[in-house]
C-alpha cells in the first residue's frame, strides 16, 4: 500500500478540500471517497464496503456554521485504502480500517479548525485593504485558503497512511478474534450511530418515524431471507 502513497495522498487532498472549500461536489462523502481510495489499491468493492460503514457513522455529523466536526473526506480515503489493501477475507481488516478512519477524521476536524483560525488571522491583517474593496486582496486570500486546504488534506492523508498501514499490517498478523464477532462489532457500532442520528432528526415527525421503522424491518427481512 505504501507504493500507492502518492495517488492516495493526491486523492485525500482533493476530497479533503471538497469537504468545505471546493468544489463541494459530494466527493468527500465516505461512500464515494472510500470507494475511490479502495480503487487506487485495486479493490473498489472493499472501499465501497468501508465507505458504507463510515457513511452510517457520518450521518451523525451536522456541519452547521462554525461547529467542529470530523473531516470525513480524507479519513474515508484512508479507511477505504487500508481495507482494500488488506488480505481478504480477514477477520480484523474492517475493524482496524474503521478505527484508522475514525482517528483520521477526528484529527482532520482539528486541522480544519486550525486552518479557519489561520484564515481569520490573514483576513484580519488585510482588514484595511478589504474595507477598501481591494479585489486583488480578496483573490489572494481566497487562493491562499484553497491552497492551504489542499495542502492540509494531502499532509493528513499521507501521515495517516504512513502511520496506520504498518500498524494495521502488524495487528492483522496477531489478530485472533473470531471473524463473525469482529465484523459484528464494526457493523454494530456503525448501525447504532446511524440509528441514533436518524432518531435525533426524525423524532418530532411521526410519519418519518414509521418510514424509518418500515425501512429497518424491510432491511432485516431482506438479509434474513436471502
Amino acid at each position: 500500500m505504501i507504493s500507492a502513497l502518492l495517488p492516495i495522498t493526491m486523492l485525500g487532498a482533493v476530497v479533503g478540500m471538497d469537504t468545505v472549500t471546493f468544489p463541494q461536489a459530494m466527493l468527500s462523502r465516505p461512500i464515494v471517497a472510500a470507494t475511490l481510495g479502495g480503487a487506487l489499491v485495486g479493490s473498489p468493492l472493499g472501499g465501497l464496503m468501508m465507505g458504507a460503514a463510515l457513511e452510517l457513522i457520518a450521518l451523525e455529523t451536522l456541519p452547521v456554521g462554525a461547529s467542529r466536526y470530523p473531516e470525513w473526506g480524507s479519513a474515508s480515503v484512508v479507511g477505504g485504502a487500508l481495507y482494500g489493501s488488506s488480505p481478504q477475507p480477514h477477520a480484523g481488516a474492517m475493524s482496524l480500517a474503521l478505527l484508522a478512519a475514525l482517528a483520521t477524521a477526528w484529527v482532520g476536524g482539528w486541522t480544519m479548525v486550525k486552518l479557519r483560525q489561520s484564515n481569520g488571522r490573514s483576513a484580519q491583517r488585510a482588514r484595511a485593504a478589504l474595507d477598501a474593496g481591494a479585489r486583488g486582496t480578496v483573490v489572494r486570500l481566497q487562493l491562499r485558503g484553497l491552497t492551504a486546504d489542499l495542502f492540509r488534506g494531502a499532509v493528513l492523508t499521507a501521515v495517516a497512511v504512513a502511520v496506520f498501514a504498518p500498524l494495521a499490517e502488524a495487528s492483522l498478523a496477531l489478530w485472533s478474534i473470531d471473524s463473525r464477532l469482529s465484523r459484528a462489532v464494526a457493523v454494530g457500532v456503525a448501525m447504532s450511530v446511524s440509528v441514533g442520528a436518524a432518531l435525533k432528526l426524525f423524532h418530532g415527525n411521526p410519519v418519518a418515524r414509521w418510514c424509518l421503522a418500515g425501512g429497518l424491518v424491510a432491511g432485516v427481512m431482506t438479509v434474513a431471507f436471502r
